[in-house]
């Protein structure tokens, strides 16, 4: 099929963004300082690194995309103008928008911009009102597949073009967190502890335990069997074909705040699920291989949104992740040898076997997962080295002094 989709992945940090172009991504999208959605969150980027972000892109032939995408108010514009000029100094592909000061501003210097979820873009009039500005608008979450396809058919019918004077192409959440408020526009924080959402300062209320309390006797009641406004997370792969029918050209995996293995993981599933869309060759038996490696990262749970006419969110009944592995660090890096591909480590903590599996995440080296074949200690092979041990193993890649070592071991 002749028809080329955009995935596009996060990156909160120099090791996510890296663990993203390995496996496969066509852009990342990122935060510098504050005005982004995930100002408290996630450790973002400052303008000093746009333009190795920038270069990275350029290095990978990806694009990078710059989220400001909070609500801005008067003593916000000059930093908000600051950031635009560096990004577009910088060579990043877009700004990623939902305010129409960052809109505007963009416009005038000649810088692309996207339109945000925050946006709630629902309907045709308003993707054509937006065409004004961007060739790219990410459509609110709680849109149907239905009528998602019948934007995209209009978008045609009408011919609404973008700035570009391209047909302006259609952007989803295809995997990541839910938030239980319409497009992420939630008060809860702002109400309870003056940190606004949409100003990316969100403490996530939502996703607490709660007790109800009878105001007439003051009877309470813990609400244990499920996390009430915490929502499942949106996975999409056994319905990609779909979406994809349905003339979305770019999907969006949410999670700035999430680890490299998170983003590598999700990256390297839906980047083969579209090549096998793409070729025909999507099946059940392939859908059932990436949902069981999804469950091996970071998730709360899946539910498939509101894309097939749901009405309502399935809620998580317990706390934190169930990711069915995790990961436990044990060491850091200390050499590599180029020749042998071999890198040197020392053990840190607990032990490491022969057979186990590991990853090694750095903000170079991004992210390598790995079977342990051999282990040598002083050159001689090891079944197991223990804490405080220098050992030395077969990498498939140059690994650096700033890495990590994690063993890959069952959640429960």
């Amino acid at each position: 099929m002749n028809r080329h989709i955009e995935l596009m992945s996060p990156a909160g940090s120099y090791e996510s963004l890296m663990a993203a172009v390995k496996a496969g991504c066509n852009s990342v999208y990122f935060g510098v300082e504050q005005l982004n959605m995930r100002a408290r969150s996630s450790s973002n980027f400052t303008l000093n690194d746009l333009r190795r972000i920038a270069e990275i892109g350029r290095e990978n032939q990806v694009k990078t995309y710059l989220t400001l995408n909070t609500i801005l108010y008067d003593h916000d514009i000059t930093l908000m103008k600051s950031i635009v000029d560096a990004a577009r100094e910088s060579g990043i592909t877009a700004v990623i928008a939902a305010d129409h000061a960052v809109m505007n501003y963009a416009r005038k210097i000649g810088m692309e911009i996207h339109i945000s979820t925050q946006a709630n873009v629902s309907n045709i009039d308003t993707v054509e009102f937006y065409a004004h500005y961007a060739d790219v608008i990410v459509l609110a979450r709680e849109l149907s597949l239905k009528q998602v396809a019948e934007i995209s058919r209009e978008i045609k019918r009408r011919n609404i073009t973008g700035p570009s004077g391209r047909l302006v192409e259609l952007e989803i959440f295809a995997h990541g967190a839910l938030c239980m408020a319409v497009s992420g526009k939630c008060y809860l924080s702002l109400h309870s502890h003056f940190a606004s959402a949409n100003r990316g300062a969100c403490i996530q209320n939502c996703r607490r335990s709660y007790i109800v309390t009878d105001k007439e006797e003051g009877m309470e009641f813990e609400v244990d069997n499920e996390y009430i406004m915490s929502a499942k997370d949106l996975c999409t792969i056994d319905f990609l074909d779909k979406i994809l029918d349905a003339g979305v050209c770019v999907l969006k995996i949410e999670g700035r705040g999430r680890s490299a293995d998170y983003v590598y993981t999700t990256t390297k599933c839906y980047n083969e699920a579209i090549e096998a869309w793409l070729h025909g060759e999507y099946t059940p038996e392939k859908v059932a291989g990436w949902k069981a490696e999804l469950e091996t990262v970071y998730n709360r749970g899946f539910w498939d949104g509101y894309y097939l006419g749901r009405t309502m969110g399935e809620w998580s009944d317990e706390a934190g992740s169930k990711a069915s592995k995790k990961k436990v660090y044990l060491a850091r890096g200390v050499k590599y040898f180029d020749k042998l591909q071999v890198g040197e480590f020392l053990l840190e903590t607990h032990s490491l076997s022969v057979g186990d599996e590991v990853i090694i995440t750095g903000p170079t080296t991004g992210y390598v997962q790995m079977q342990v074949s051999e282990l040598r200690v002083d050159d001689k092979p090891a079944q197991k080295v223990e804490k405080g041990t220098h050992f030395s193993m077969a990498v498939a890649g140059k690994i650096r002094p700033s890495d990590k070592l994690y063993k890959l071991v069952p959640s429960k």
